[in-house]
């Protein structure tokens, strides 16, 4: 059955979306030798900057991990105004409800107590860390960076409706793909933005470091806040030593560690110094090998009991990983009803939750018709798109569904939105995702945009830079000024996209 789908760029008509109409007179006058060239210009610079991602299980020839570029197009995302801002409510709200759900379970427990959820749906996930039970955070937020996987699918009347497939409220990654887009997008075709007004994303690190700072124990005029990481050899590397060096503070890793007398230091060449924020991009069970995996070398033994001391603040918050399992994900809308008092702006995919009978045998019987998700998944991994597996792979996901139902959600298979797209053929349709960066401190705050991830096999949803899935710059039209659409704190020196446009013009890199 061929399924309606929803171009961004073009209608029904095969017209060109108000939109996109200044994009693409210029896109009609481009040779395709010379967008070629461009291509394979942005494919040099992203490798001579390291701009990879690790993928593990995948070995080279010698038998060694290897890491790829994310394969990034050329073709711009483009959003409207009016859209971004009905988007950017709706995930303020929804993050709002989210740092109030994971709050509430560490404490009163009021939305269990209420039946809203089933208590033991929470009490029982593996990302519950008991650990966290009434012990006081920041502000009370826990997912001070929260990455939300929004795609768009054709409703009833055909028009584009944009649906929140996923929260990632752990260790969200991809920014550094969206502002490393813009930036190739701005040397490659400075002209461009001068023709279309579009919402700068450069000062996200300035956002991402106020957010922090705010979350650092009370007293302290300059605190000091250091990027942890697992590692060279993460996927994500670059992107932590990345992020630490636009924000201007140090990259560490758990060796560079230790705790005394209740307070987290870090060996410097002079010695020394006091960390009172850790951005860390390391999963819960390696943070402290006291509390959690005793085998750990990632994390710092003792930092629990610094964090409880309040001595330290870990953004994202230990244990914010019961918010983001695919098992509560179906319960979002009643948690932005429960706390907030308010309808979504966002809506949810639809959900089976294969723990219940019916649903697990509506699952099993439409198998070929679904997607099935594991609930602790991640990265396109284990997960079945039934319409396009094959009748070995459906029968191996029904024993699979049968041993651990509860183990598993299942979704219809939505007709993901389609972008033009360079392909090894030319231009064509390639189904995208979007994922907005959320940042929570002492108020929620956003660039505009995201991270446009784009699935590059013909015909393929899963767009997981793990899986082959490619980037695209995310373009939101600005209706008024950019300080509007982006409000920076009164005094601060911000860099914007014309900053960096200029700077590119300047050939600093």
């Amino acid at each position: 059955m061929t399924r309606p789908q929803f171009d961004e760029m073009h209608d029904g008509s095969e017209r060109v979306r108000q939109h996109y109409q200044v994009y693409e007179r210029w896109l009609s006058r481009q040779a395709e030798q010379a967008m070629e060239a461009r291509r394979e210009e942005a494919e040099m610079i992203f490798r001579r900057v390291g701009i990879t991602f690790a993928v593990y299980g995948a070995k080279d020839e010698e038998g060694a991990g290897t890491e790829r570029l994310i394969p990034f197009d050329l073709i711009p995302r483009i959003i409207p105004a009016h859209e971004w801002r009905s988007m950017e409510a709706g995930l303020v709200q929804r993050v709002t409800a989210l740092n109030r759900f994971v709050h509430d379970v560490y404490h009163d427990q009021e939305i269990l107590r209420a039946g809203v959820i089933p208590a033991e749906q929470v009490l029982r996930n593996a990302q519950f860390r008991p650990e966290m039970v009434g012990l006081k955070v920041p502000g009370d937020i826990y997912s001070h960076i929260s990455g939300i996987d929004i795609v768009r699918a054709p409703n009833a009347q055909g028009a584009g409706e944009y649906y929140v497939l996923e929260d990632n409220l752990r260790v969200p990654s991809g920014v550094s793909y969206m502002l490393e887009d813009r930036k190739m997008m701005m040397r490659l075709f400075p002209e461009l933005f001068a023709e279309n007004r579009v919402a700068p994303v450069a000062h996200y690190p300035d956002l991402l470091l106020e957010t922090l700072r705010a979350m650092a124990p009370t007293g302290l005029s300059e605190p000091t806040v250091v990027v942890l990481t697992p590692g060279m050899y993460n996927s994500a590397y670059f992107e932590h030593a990345f992020l630490a060096q636009q924000m201007g503070v140090e990259l560490v890793e758990g060796q560079d560690l230790f705790m005394e007398d209740d307070f987290i230091y870090m060996r410097t060449t002079r010695g020394r110094r006091r960390v009172d924020v850790i951005y860390r991009r390391v999963d819960d069970d390696f943070l402290d090998p006291e509390v959690f995996r005793p085998q750990s070398t990632l994390g710092c033994a003792g930092l629990l009991q610094a964090y409880r001391a309040g001595n330290v603040a870990v953004c994202n918050a230990i244990g914010t990983g019961v918010a983001d399992d695919k098992s509560i994900y179906p319960y979002v809308p009643k948690m932005i009803e429960f706390y907030l008092g308010e309808k979504p702006i966002l809506k949810n995919v639809p959900t089976y939750q294969c723990r219940d009978k019916e649903d697990l045998q509506y699952t099993l019987a439409h198998l070929k018709d679904l997607v099935v998700k594991e609930v602790h998944g991640a990265g396109g991994y284990g997960m079945l798109v039934g319409p396009a597996a094959t009748k070995a792979e459906i029968e191996n996901f029904r024993q699979a569904l049968l041993a651990n139902p509860a183990g598993y959600i299942a979704q219809p298979t939505l007709s993901l939105s389609t972008c033009p797209t360079y392909v090894h053929s030319g231009i064509a349709p390639r189904h995208i995702d979007l994922r907005p960066f959320v940042l929570s401190g002492k108020e929620v705050q956003m660039v505009p945009g995201g991270l446009t991830r784009v699935a590059l096999k013909e015909g393929s949803l899963v767009v997981n830079s793990s899986q082959g899935g490619g980037t695209k710059d995310t373009w939101i039209l600005e209706a008024d000024s950019p300080q509007s659409i982006a409000p920076r704190s009164p005094g601060k020196t911000v860099k914007s996209d014309a900053d960096l446009l200029k700077a590119l013009a300047g050939g600093v890199s």
